[in-house]
């Protein structure tokens, strides 16, 4: 991503902090200024109950003691008010931020999502995110509220005592000096966390993804002593952070400590000559908090700042879809078919997964691609799919070129059924329908047609798979998939060894069930070489080396005795 792309996608990030939200954000900000300006009034209090303390008029004291208690309760009363509109703010604010992220990344091609780790992706959502809301959006209210009692006691400052201000001023700078350097160190290791933490959360991950594998290789001191060191790292960063923020939060203190003790000393000194009162030097410390804590704070926060700006423009980078390029049309309809016209395609430059290839499926026909492992069978459903835009020759569905094609309108006319069906944590009939909301016949029709009927039967639509499916066996994840296609209608199922897990019996009734249906256009990618299942389909396109070496029905095949034969003979 260019530069200039960049600064544009992370401002359309920022501006979703803001998006609807603009009241609640001009409602905080008011409630901030009026509460800075609340605080700084302390000093004036705490000036004029010394000075009359002083003067023994007890009459003056007790207006001012009955002034407190008022501006204590109109303070309490800000306070809550900042807090209702600050939190319903941040509320909104995180809330759309995340959002827009989400449909970023879920919205790319799956050639330019499978870029980043999945991990990568989660950390951005969750830690990031976390990471943000501290140090960008609450810190942008600490930020307003530290300048605001910085300008006001300033202000204050040299009503008093323009002398006794300007030392202030000279001690202040000194003191920026001192701690603006160590700012710096603080986004660098914040940008180092969030990549130990991402590749840690991969790492964990994959360590519980394959925890079958582990088992069975006797593999735990091994995973246990990756993940030790993995962790020991991410913590190693984390403590390297803390310091490089401790390290500013001393340099603060002792700048802040001499400067308050500067200032106190030169106004005793102004107080005994006669030309300050005692309270103004007791205003004058207050208010040397609300201009010590700008400088100590102000490098960290910052420094924060700009590392959640980092993370935001890595967030950018995460949500941009680098697969295509362009104006892209909308695929509307199959029209006649699929076409490959001497296409050619690499995963990567040199080694060639196709070759020349030139087919034609028509549309409303069942097709079986068979051939050895690492012919092209898959490639071929993929690049239908748009998942890989840079082939050579070409692919069209409907006329229309795929590389040519907005990605999400691929999937509006083909379904897809994978040799792993993902199931999500939840009852069949949701992820039948994946969450959204159908016609209850149009449900049953799909669950009829999968052959899911028994199975409902006997569990119920509202039973539980379990994460992965884990409560179903491998025919039952297949029928769902099958129903879900069935229930989006698409005019094109794309099935790439959906039944090579499963046992000969399950396989061929997942079979059936997909030729069955009737009015769609089905690619079937198998390793299944058995008659009565192939005799079924319209034709058979068989690969070899990442060629089309032959096409026809599964009786023209076996009299010609070529390649498909020798292939059948061999899986007898």
């Amino acid at each position: 991503m260019d530069k200039m792309k960049q600064k544009q996608t992370v401002k359309g990030y920022i501006r979703e902090f803001y998006r609807n939200n603009r009241l609640n954000f001009i409602l905080a900000v008011t409630a901030v200024m009026l509460s800075g300006g609340m605080q700084v009034g302390i000093a004036y209090l705490l000036k004029e109950l010394t000075d009359v303390s002083m003067s023994g008029d007890l009459e003056l004291l007790a207006q001012l003691v009955g002034t407190a208690v008022a501006f204590m309760l109109l303070m309490v009363g800000i306070w809550l008010l900042d807090r209702q509109f600050r939190y319903h703010f941040l509320k909104k604010a995180v809330e759309a931020y995340r959002n827009k992220a989400f449909d970023a990344v879920t919205g790319k091609g799956i050639a330019s999502f499978g870029k980043e780790n999945t991990s990568s992706y989660i950390s951005a959502l969750t830690n990031d995110v976390n990471s943000i809301e501290t140090n960008y959006l609450m810190a942008n209210f600490t930020f307003l509220t530290l300048v605001l009692q910085a300008a006001a006691s300033l202000a204050l400052m040299l009503w008093y005592s323009w002398s006794l201000t300007l030392v202030v001023m000279v001690l202040g700078i000194l003191l920026i000096a001192v701690t603006l350097p160590f700012g710096n160190r603080i986004a660098e290791q914040e940008k180092i966390v969030s990549g130990k933490n991402a590749n840690f959360m991969s790492m964990v991950k994959d360590l519980l993804s394959g925890l079958g594998v582990i088992k069975s290789f006797q593999a735990q001191e091994e995973a246990a002593a990756l993940y030790h060191d993995r962790n020991g790292k991410l913590e190693q960063a984390k403590c390297r952070r803390r310091k490089a923020a401790e390290l500013v939060n001393i340099a603060s203190f002792v700048g802040g400590f001499t400067v308050q003790m500067g200032v106190f000393c030169y106004g005793a000194y102004l107080s005994i000559q006669g030309r300050i009162t005692p309270g103004v030097v007791i205003a004058f410390v207050q208010m040397m908090n609300y201009i010590i804590n700008p400088i100590q704070q102000l490098p960290g926060l910052l420094a924060n700042r700009k590392a959640a700006v980092g993370l935001i423009e890595k967030m950018a980078v995460y949500g941009e879809d680098i697969s295509y390029d362009g104006d892209l049309e909308r695929l509307e309809t199959v029209g006649e078919g699929i076409r490959f016209e001497h296409v050619d395609f690499a995963y990567e430059e040199g080694e060639e997964v196709l070759k020349d290839v030139n087919i034609r499926f028509e549309a409303g026909k069942s097709y079986a691609i068979v051939g050895g492992s690492g012919s092209g069978k898959s490639t071929l459903l993929n690049l239908i799919m748009g998942n890989y835009p840079s082939y050579g020759g070409s692919i069209t569905v409907g006329g229309k070129e795929v590389s040519r094609l907005q990605p999400d309108s691929i999937f509006d006319v083909i379904s897809v059924i994978q040799q792993n069906v993902f199931i999500f944590d939840d009852t069949i009939v949701q992820n039948i329908c994946m969450f959204r909301n159908f016609d209850r016949e149009q449900v049953e029709r799909a669950i009829n047609g999968a052959g899911l009927t028994g199975l409902i039967a006997e569990k119920g639509e509202e039973y539980a798979c379990g994460e992965g499916g884990a409560c179903l066996s491998g025919g039952e994840r297949q029928r769902i998939a099958i129903a879900r296609s069935l229930l989006r209608k698409s005019p094109v199922l794309l099935v790439d060894e959906a039944t090579s897990a499963l046992d000969a019996e399950t396989a061929e009734g997942v079979t059936d069930a997909i030729l069955n249906i009737q009015g769609l256009t089905r690619l079937v990618v198998t390793h299944r070489l058995e008659e009565k299942t192939l005799g079924r389909f319209d034709e058979i396109v068989v690969m070899k080396n990442g060629r089309v070496t032959e096409q026809g029905t599964f009786r023209e095949l076996m009299e010609r005795k070529q390649y498909f034969y020798s292939l059948y003979m061999v899986s007898r």
